[in-house]
């Protein structure tokens, strides 16, 4: 039987792969207290302890919580990804790293301008998420039909296809920018 480790009551006969045999004595919102019979009482936090359930407890009714950590985390993780809150680290190109980028005007009364190209990659990848959240909340739009969501899109598969002239600064091709394809 599958348990929720994360919000077992308390009761509950566990086994630990150091301590043996415990009885859950409390259930606290990030921690357990767990007695055993080869080292008294020992608290644990919920999200590093590896617990057996021998057999189940059962929490009365008003005791029961009304979300588990487990919970919580499915939800946070869901709101941050949402709203491009979680970034996925993307590494510049080792060859580029501590380079300059130098754009020099046709003028030569006009002086040339260096940008770090660390700088230069932070801004396309911040585009590169913002448009990928863009797409997200095209598809999760109730008042958009379909058409207009394919359409949109394509437009945005058109501006991704524009940029794949960065993709020499990336380090991993998983990262790189994908047009339409046809």
């Amino acid at each position: 039987m599958e348990y929720d480790v994360d919000n077992l009551p308390v009761g509950t006969r566990v086994s630990h792969e150091k301590y043996g045999e415990g009885i859950i004595s409390q259930n606290n919102a990030l921690t357990y207290k767990i007695i055993f019979v080869r080292g008294g009482e020992i608290e644990f936090a919920k999200t590093s302890v590896s617990l057996e359930v021998i057999s189940p407890g059962e929490l009365p009714d008003d005791q029961k919580p009304a979300l588990s950590v487990k919970d919580v985390e499915r939800m946070m993780t869901f709101v941050l990804n949402k709203y491009n809150a979680i970034e996925h680290k993307v590494d510049l190109g080792r060859k580029w790293q501590g380079g300059v980028m130098l754009l020099q005007p046709a003028n030569k009364d006009l002086q040339a301008k260096e940008i770090p190209i660390e700088t230069f990659f932070h801004k396309i990848v911040m585009m590169r998420d913002r448009l990928r959240v863009l797409e997200q909340n095209i598809n999760s739009n109730d008042h958009l039909t379909d058409e207009e969501k394919v359409n949109l899109q394509q437009y945005i598969s058109r501006i991704y296809g524009s940029m794949t002239s960065f993709n020499v600064l990336f380090e991993n091709k998983e990262d790189y920018f994908v047009g339409a394809k046809s």
